[in-house]
């Protein structure tokens, strides 16, 4: 079987608050179209300085807790250099070096190879920019 190579960029909106947007359904659905039953690996990659990929639990709290670990490791207050946009934006582009904005995850015959209670997530902490893209990315075998 020949190596194949499939990229494909999304719109994500996130809106005007932080947010954890769970990204599995769109990864599983991008690799039913390209993987084609192959295993190798899927690349996720958010182009931005403000946001960042993180793989969690969903729906039970691990998201809203992971937004107020944030919010505690990176207050939106006036201490940041980094000063236009909202109060505390400055804190959001620390986020990257945090959360960061990619990640790499096993593909198996076709399938994204996650936990039990693993999702795919874009972590975003900037209320200034509601419209994200996400780079998925699938190398495969």
């Amino acid at each position: 079987m020949a190596d194949i190579f499939a990229s494909r960029t999304i719109d994500v909106t996130t809106g005007d608050r932080e947010s954890v947007h769970d990204l599995t359904d769109a990864c599983a659905a991008f690799l039913g179209e390209v993987a084609r039953g192959r295993s190798g690996l899927l690349n996720i990659f958010t182009p931005h300085a403000t946001a960042g990929l993180a793989v969690i639990e969903t729906g039970a709290g691990s998201d809203d807790d992971l937004l107020k670990a944030l919010g505690s490791l990176l207050p939106a207050d006036d201490r940041w250099r980094h000063r236009h946009g909202s109060p505390g934006h400055g804190r959001d582009h620390v986020l990257p070096a945090i959360v960061a904005p990619h990640a790499t995850l096993p593909v198996i015959d076709g399938l994204l190879e996650l936990g039990t209670w693993q999702s795919v997530t874009l972590v975003d902490t900037n209320r200034d920019n509601p419209r994200r893209q996400i780079r998925l990315s699938f190398f495969g075998c």
